[in-house]
């Protein structure tokens, strides 16, 4: 009979026990072995702390990408300000090359006479103020004649047999070359030495 009877203190602890969900109730054996598989909670910190690291690399990449940007747009605005005159530099170097042509069209005789020593001398001054603003902006005349040719800073528009300069040297200008900077802005047009047949 005693079989039939249920413990008090067992009953309430049912009574209390009755609204909990089985996940959070202790699954262990009677002799309180602890389960060796890591918990649903566990497992949830291990996603999110791999959740973390991913989103933390990918703020620096976000940084990284930034800086990268920021530094090729002042790049890009540097090279602005600097290569800005580039055309309009390139359009006045004609102007540039027929205040030379002008200069040396006119013969030495002539440059004495008093009728065109004014000519000359304003032609000249004016010629010196092209190439002092062309200085102010980075503008710089391409040396040529007496120098190997470089294919980078000259063009070559015909040989000419002689056995005064190495062959491969620049021994005319027919056009001056130009740089803006560090930049090409019309390369010289040049005649080249070339030994004799």
């Amino acid at each position: 009979m005693e079989n039939d009877k249920t413990n008090p203190q067992d009953a309430a602890m049912e009574k209390e026990l009755d609204g909990v969900p089985e996940e959070f109730l202790d699954k262990g054996d009677a002799d309180g072995a602890e389960d060796d598989s890591t918990s649903p909670l566990d497992e949830a910190l291990g996603r999110l702390k791999d959740d973390l690291e991913a989103a933390k690399q990918e703020v620096l990449y976000a940084k990284a990408e930034t800086q990268n940007v920021r530094r090729r747009m002042e790049k890009d605005i540097a090279d602005a300000r600097a290569y800005a005159a580039t055309g309009f530099a390139r359009d006045i170097l004609s102007v540039a090359d027929n205040l030379t042509r002008a200069i040396e069209a006119i013969p030495a005789e002539l440059r004495e006479e008093d009728r065109l020593k004014g000519l000359v001398a304003g032609i000249e001054a004016t010629q010196r103020e092209v190439e002092k603003v062309f200085a102010q902006h980075g503008i710089s005349r391409i040396a040529a004649k007496g120098l190997p040719l470089d294919p980078n800073q000259h063009q070559a528009m015909m040989e000419i047999p002689t056995d005064e300069a190495e062959p491969g040297t620049v021994v005319q200008e027919m056009q001056s070359g130009w740089m803006i900077r560090d930049r090409l802005l019309r390369p010289a047009m040049v005649g080249v030495a070339k030994k004799p047949d």
